[in-house]
C-alpha cells in the first residue's frame, strides 16, 4: 500500500505554482496606462486637432470629455472585478450611470444645437474618420484587455469581454476627441454610439473564442 508521503509527491509532480492576481484596481491602472499609450501614439501620428485650445474652453465637449473617460474607467473597473470568480454579477451595472451621463451630454448638445441652428443642426452626413478611428483602435485594445482578464474564460467571459470591449470603445472615443473635429453633436451621437455600440459587441462575440486561446497559453 502506497504511504500518504508518496501519494502526495505523486499529486504534487508537474503542478505549477499559482500566481496570486493583482487587485482590479492594480489591473485597471495598469489599462489606463496600456490605453494611455495608445491614444498618446494615436496623437503623435494624427496631431491633435486644430482648435484645440479653443475646445478645452466648451463646456459641452469638456461634459462629453468627462462622461467618455468615466464610463471607460467604470466599464473597465467592473471588468476586472467580475473577472474574479468570488466577486458579485451585479458589478457589471456599474457603468450604466455613467453611459446615461454620456447619453445625456451628446442628447443636451444636439438639442442646443437644434435651437441654435434649427433643422440644419439635425443634417447627418457619413463620418468615415470617426467610424474608422473608433473601431481601428477600440477593436485591437479590447484584444488587450480580452487578455488581461483571460483568467475568466470559464465563468464569466461574455459579461467581462463586452464590459472591456465598452471600455476600450470608450478610451478610443476619448482619443478621437483629442484629433477630430465634430461641429454637430447628432454627428459625434450617432458616428460615435455607432463606433462604440461595433466594438462593444465585437468584444462580446469574440472574446470568449480570445480568453480560451489566451489561458490555454
Amino acid at each position: 500500500m502506497m504511504r500518504t508521503e508518496d501519494l502526495v509527491t505523486q499529486l504534487a509532480i508537474g503542478l505549477r505554482p499559482v500566481r496570486r492576481l493583482p487587485s482590479p484596481l492594480a489591473m485597471l491602472g495598469l489599462w489606463c496606462l496600456f490605453c494611455a499609450g495608445v491614444i498618446v501614439a494615436a496623437l503623435l501620428i494624427s496631431g491633435l486637432r486644430a482648435d484645440f485650445a479653443a475646445w478645452l474652453m466648451d463646456g459641452f465637449d469638456l461634459y462629453h470629455l468627462m462622461s467618455a473617460a468615466l464610463v471607460a474607467l467604470t466599464a473597465g473597473y467592473a471588468a476586472f472585478q467580475l473577472a474574479l470568480p468570488d466577486r458579485d454579477q451585479r458589478w457589471a451595472l456599474l457603468p450604466i450611470p455613467a453611459v446615461v451621463g454620456w447619453l445625456v451630454t451628446m442628447g443636451w448638445g444636439c438639442l442646443a444645437d437644434l435651437a441654435r441652428l434649427g433643422p440644419e443642426a439635425l443634417k447627418l452626413s457619413i463620418s468615415y474618420p470617426c467610424l474608422g478611428f473608433i473601431i481601428g483602435l477600440g477593436v485591437p485594445m479590447t484584444a488587450a484587455i480580452v487578455y488581461l482578464t483571460r483568467h475568466a474564460a470559464l465563468f464569466r467571459p461574455v459579461p467581462v469581454a463586452a464590459l472591456g470591449g465598452l471600455s476600450a470603445a470608450a478610451f478610443a472615443s476619448l482619443g478621437l476627441t483629442l484629433v477630430h473635429e465634430l461641429n454637430a453633436a447628432v454627428m459625434v451621437l450617432v458616428w460615435h454610439g455607432i463606433a462604440v455600440l461595433v466594438v462593444t459587441c465585437v468584444g462580446a462575440l469574440m472574446g470568449p473564442l480570445l480568453m480560451q486561446r489566451a489561458a490555454a497559453v
